[in-house]
């Protein structure tokens, strides 16, 4: 049982870092999140040795079990938080919404990121088929992008033929919650119910800010992801779910 655990410890290292190097091989990583999956391997590799050395039989025994249930506990969070994205990944939205938010991401030289694209092409077709729904496309200038991913937004969905006049710029975010109070604040108050679009491991979170934002009603709009970044993602989102219901923006569930 222990050189199983071992050799269980060091194949998860070793897998943590391949997957690292492949995200790092893509090149279509926006953020360097993927770092994370090296301390993870570091990680697993110390646990893999602690085990092999019998470390923890020399701890007090109360060390080991407040340990153990910390680590349980932390386990039954992350799968709690990792089952409610889930749950959110096949989220189509509803028809005739006043309004569509489309959540921002990486702008690049040549135009939309790919998880961006994907967002946009979403909301064009929804938009095509609901012709009175106005679109909000949200999100500011980072240091890396030659313009603000409100306007590469807008000029792609003109592009794909939908109306400039069906289309509002909000540039100033950075991040998430700051797309939903800035876009709350170019929408008419009486408008509760909106169209959030996202990628599908990002709805989850997406839309419990929303409706702390005044839009009570809000339904999420799932754009497709690359299977090889679904790690990546989940796993940041797991941090960022973590960070926005500490902080007060959102509940986990409700």
């Amino acid at each position: 049982m222990k050189k199983a655990m071992v050799l269980f410890c060091y194949a998860l290292a070793v897998v943590c870092v391949v997957y690292a190097a492949g995200v790092i091989a893509t090149g279509a990583a926006g953020t360097r999140f993927y770092l994370v999956w090296f301390l993870l391997a570091a990680g697993l590799a110390g646990l893999g040795y602690a085990v092999q050395r019998n470390a923890f039989a020399a701890w007090p025994l109360p060390v080991r079990a407040v340990c153990l249930t910390v680590s349980g506990a932390g386990l039954a969070l992350f799968c709690l938080v990792e089952g409610l994205v889930l749950s959110h990944f096949s989220d189509k939205g509803e028809a005739n919404l006043g309004y569509l938010i489309v959540l921002g991401a990486q702008m690049k030289e040549n135009g939309p990121s790919v998880a961006l694209a994907r967002r946009l092409d979403l909301a064009a077709a929804y938009l095509m088929e609901n012709p009175d729904t106005i679109c909000v496309v949200s999100g500011g200038r980072g240091s890396n992008e030659p313009i603000s991913e409100a306007e590469g937004m807008s000029a792609y969905l003109v592009k794909k033929g939908i109306d400039p006049a069906r289309i509002v710029l909000e540039e100033q975010s950075h991040n998430t919650l700051q797309n939903l109070v800035n876009s709350r604040r170019l929408i008419p108050e009486g408008e509760t119910k909106v169209g959030v679009v996202t990628n599908r491991f990002h709805v989850y979170r997406s839309v419990q800010l929303a409706k702390r934002q005044g839009f009570p009603q809000a339904v999420g709009m799932g754009a497709a992801v690359s299977t090889y970044f679904i790690p990546n993602n989940m796993l940041r989102e797991f941090f960022g779910v973590m960070k926005d219901w500490l902080q007060g923006n959102m509940r986990l569930i409700g």
